[in-house]
């Protein structure tokens, strides 16, 4: 998997690999901003609201303000992952043909290239799916808050569990017909969570998070291919 990680950073000058990083990061960029945008005009509008009813709250601007600060800090912090491997899965299909071009070009000759329809099906479940296991796990996640440690380290766990998922799957698309993908999913489990460890990782790295959906997408290529090989 280290082995892995410097092929894919090597890779990233990659013309067609940093055309999908800069579309990607564009995307990604403007959902969060209108993300943030939606909290703000929501939650002044509500606390406007509260205070009209109430006969008018001096304090309801700045505590609207600081509200919506802290809510999108928060935002940007839970969702910045899922927003980021949701729009990375609707163009994964070019990073992923790009290291088989030069890596395996037996592979990338027998390759199908993803359906656009079935990349944004797939960038949609991702995200969606980050968000209803990581709910699911919130309890948990509180139980640990008294540990100090427990709540990073099993959200860390989850969702290194979640992205091997992901990025094992943006690969597999290509080569494998979609009844197969349950079979190798079982097989491939530990590899895809190690590769998940790494992507998680990468994405707690300020600046580096940012290009790291683009490294995992090419790593999980290598993973995919040299599994086989094995």
């Amino acid at each position: 998997m280290i082995q892995a990680f410097f092929l894919s950073l090597g890779q990233l000058l990659d013309s067609r690999v940093a055309m999908v990083f800069l579309k990607s990061l564009l995307v990604t960029l403007v959902l969060l901003a209108a993300i943030s945008a939606g909290i703000w005009f929501g939650l002044h509008s509500l606390l406007a609201w509260i205070a009209a009813r109430l006969g008018g709250l001096s304090w309801a601007g700045d505590a609207a303000d600081i509200s919506t600060i802290i809510l999108i800090l928060l935002a940007h912090l839970f969702l910045f992952r899922a927003v980021a491997i949701a729009v990375i899965g609707i163009f994964a299909d070019e990073v992923v043909a790009a290291v088989e071009a030069m890596h395996y070009p037996g592979a990338h000759a027998d390759a199908r290239d993803v359906p656009f329809a079935r990349s944004v099906a797939m960038g949609l479940s991702s995200g969606v799916r980050f968000l209803l296991i990581n709910l699911l796990f919130s309890p948990l996640y509180l139980v640990l808050l008294i540990t100090g440690v427990g709540t990073a380290i099993a959200f860390f766990v989850v969702n290194s569990w979640l992205l091997g998922r992901d990025l094992g799957d943006m690969v597999a698309a290509r080569h494998m017909k979609y009844g197969e993908l349950p079979k190798w999913r079982r097989r491939t489990s530990f590899r895809r969570f190690v590769l998940g460890m790494f992507g998680t990782g990468l994405m707690l790295v300020p600046v580096i998070a940012f290009v790291a959906p683009v490294i995992g997408a090419a790593m999980a290529t290598h993973a995919f291919h040299r599994g086989r090989r094995a």
